[in-house]
């Protein structure tokens, strides 16, 4: 450390101006009535500049800036009298009996503590952020006027004025500047003091590139840019090195057209280091005209880049700092919004651990849905409505390798249009009316998981558009937001309804099909499992047995016929809701069903006999659709088209909007009875 400090020749000198000016200034901001700037000589603290302090020198063990010089930064003592470790030192236990203390060790570019700038009171205090910062930015104007001094001896008086004015100008225009204004600040006093071109600050990046903080170019602000070091002087700079070309700088670096294409005569590079000592960017001075080689006004620069160093390192940590505690946002976001979603999803009712049957037809399915349940596949369920299709995803998911994390359901029919595309890809702040916060889509909630479309073949074809891409791209943007979002999603999606002909029909996107349909299962109508019925009732009868507290032994042979040959149109939701009104109507231990409940079987056929043979029908036109639906509803009303009777109020229609649609479709209708009267 001595040798350190020898190499300034500064100890046991006169007072100097600079010095004195710095220890009043921190004695003014902390309202104190003294400090000092010490320097370190062996165990001995030499006073360069000191107020209200008598003495010229203390010792430097169990002395507060001993501790800040060890610590290498800012140290504080609120009360020294209460702290065993100062309590017997001479500046506490005797005049001027100290009590407060803070101060801040003066680092040189290699990292070594030299001596401290501090200030102190007679009474016990506390320092205000503000104050911190003050202190720690006079520390390094105490270090750069150190390192101007080194460097002006054997300097010409000019010299040494023009390095002085340099040193005031860059210390006054950057004082009060941290982090990205403290650059700005940096390269605009820089250019406008120096008159050079242009003037950047930038950081290092991978892969021998590097990335601009703040440029100053042509006494203006200018836009940042990335670029590549290799082929440039600056490559150099980045192993450590500073590096001047005083003249001539483009015939050293013939690749470079960036310095022929401007007229770049020289070049100032200055490496910014980190506190562990590792290069992570450089400050850069560029000009058309020739530079000085006098090492003073270098030195200078290198102490302000050491500065520079500190608040890019700074900078790197703060962004490093907000971009994990974004990730940590967007985690807790994203589980809060699972939480809410689980916790909906546990108060419904599932009970899909069990798949009731053992019909050829279900051993079939289940034998397929064991084959792709292990795997990532796109899965297609078909099947008509409550067949039990979720409960088929359910356990796709549940027997997947993404089982730990949550399959999540989106309803494609029970969401109107308008709020689809925010369902499934969420909204930002603002995104539309009523948008008054952040909302997280589906797709983000299912993030690693499974997403369960249900009801696909509901979808809007705009909304069609942008879920092909999620689904080819895995990613997508919230609605109301440019920032791409990406995702690992696997998609099970379920219909009832022929997608094949809505796709003929123009009602579903092809290509759209063709990326659900990957793997297609087929779940059985209940009136293909007439077996199964009877373990089906079983099964039903002892979940609402228990729920209503009722003791059932089962149903009469009766009923159990009844059952097993009716149709179930509805299939097992329906089948379902019959034995659960049943326990609920029983009287005794069995069960039976009113003559009103199910209707007989040649009724039944009836029943669905024209669903049936709609789906069997060839497939009509849209036009054919509404022409026959409007000549059903005349023919309902007696041709009449208006009144609170008439086809256009039937058909939620105005009646002149109804003429027209029949004029087009050629529908004829026959005069109303009062017509004809």
């Amino acid at each position: 450390m001595s040798s350190t400090i020898e190499a300034y020749a500064i100890l046991d000198t006169p007072a100097e101006a600079p010095f004195d000016d710095l220890a009043r200034v921190a004695a003014q901001v902390f309202g104190a009535p003294l400090s000092l700037i010490t320097l370190a000589d062996g165990d001995r603290l030499w006073f360069k500049a000191r107020v209200g302090v008598e003495s010229t020198e203390t010792m430097r063990a169990d002395s507060p800036c001993g501790y800040a010089m060890d610590i290498g930064d800012l140290f504080i003592v609120s009360d020294a009298h209460a702290d065993s470790r100062f309590a017997t030192h001479p500046l506490v236990a005797g005049p001027p009996f100290v009590r407060f203390y803070a101060g801040v060790p003066l680092m040189t570019a290699a990292g070594e503590a030299v001596g401290t700038i501090c200030v102190m009171d007679g009474v016990p205090r506390h320092v205000t952020p503000a104050q911190s910062d003050a202190l720690r930015t006079l520390g390094r104007q105490v270090m750069a006027q150190l390192e101007l001094r080194r460097a002006s001896a054997g300097s010409t008086d000019a010299e040494r004025k023009r390095a002085e004015d340099l040193l005031r100008a860059l210390t006054e225009g950057t004082a009060k500047a941290t982090g990205g204004a403290f650059f700005e600040s940096l390269v605009r006093h820089l250019a406008t003091a120096l008159q050079v071109r242009r003037v950047y600050v930038a950081e290092c990046l991978a892969d021998d590139y590097a990335r601009s903080r703040a440029v100053y170019m042509g006494q203006e602000p200018a836009l940042p840019f990335e670029y590549s070091l290799k082929g440039t002087p600056c490559m150099k700079v980045a192993t450590g090195q500073t590096c001047l070309y005083s003249r001539n700088v483009a015939q050293y670096f013939p690749e470079n057209q960036f310095l022929a294409k401007f007229g770049y005569e020289s070049y100032l590079g200055i490496p910014l280091w980190s506190s562990a000592r590792r290069v992570i960017g450089h400050m850069v001075l560029v000009d058309d005209k020739p530079m000085s080689e006098d090492p003073l006004w270098i030195s200078v620069l290198e102490t302000f880049a050491a500065r520079a160093g500190a608040e890019l390192e700074r900078e790197q940590a703060d962004e490093k700092l907000r971009v994990a505690l974004a990730e940590v946002e967007s985690l807790k976001n994203r589980l809060q919004a699972e939480n809410v979603y689980l916790q909906e999803e546990i108060r419904k009712e599932h009970n899909f651990e069990e798949m009731v049957g053992q019909s050829p037809a279900l051993l079939t399915l289940l034998q397929k849905l064991e084959r792709v349940a292990g795997t990532d596949a796109t899965v297609l369920i078909c099947g008509e409505t409550g067949t039990g299709k979720e409960l088929i995803a359910r356990a796709l998911h549940s027997s997947g390798p993404r089982k730990q994390r949550p399959l999540v359901k989106v309803n494609c029919g029970a969401v109107p249009a308008s709020l689809l595309e925010s369902e499934l890809f969420g909204h930002v702040k603002g995104a539309f009316t009523g948008a008054i916060d952040r909302r997280v889509g589906r797709f983000e909630l299912a993030n690693g998981g499974t997403l369960f479309l249900d009801e696909v073949g509901e979808l809007p074809l705009e909304t069609q558009v942008k879920l092909l891409r999620v689904l080819q791209e895995q990613e997508f943007e919230p609605v109301g937001s440019s920032r791409t979002m990406h995702v690992d999603v696997r998609i099970i999606a379920a219909t009832n309804r022929e997608l094949q002909a809505e796709v003929v029909a123009g009602r579903f996107r092809s290509d759209l099909f063709f990326r659900l349909n990957v793997v297609p299962l087929t779940v059985p109508p209940l009136r293909e499992r007439p077996t199964d019925i009877p373990m089906l009732v079983a099964y039903f009868l002892a979940r609402f047995s228990k729920k209503f507290g009722r003791k059932i032994d089962g149903v009469t042979r009766e009923t159990m016929d009844r059952l097993v040959t009716y149709h179930w149109p509805g299939n097992i939701r329906e089948l379902q809701n019959i034995v659960e009104r049943a326990v609920v109507m029983a009287s005794g231990p069995l069960v039976s069903l009113e003559a009103d409940v199910l209707p007989p079987v040649a009724q039944a056929h009836e029943r669905v006999a024209g669903p049936v043979a709609a789906i069997v029908a060839p497939v009509m036109s849209l036009d054919e659709a509404e022409r026959r639906h409007i000549e059903a509803v005349l023919s309902q009303t007696g041709g009449v088209i208006e009144g609170p009777a008439g086809a256009a109020k039937i058909l939620d229609l105005h009646p002149n909007t109804l003429r027209s649609r029949m004029k087009k479709l050629g529908v004829q209708r026959a005069p109303s009875a009062h017509e004809i009267s």
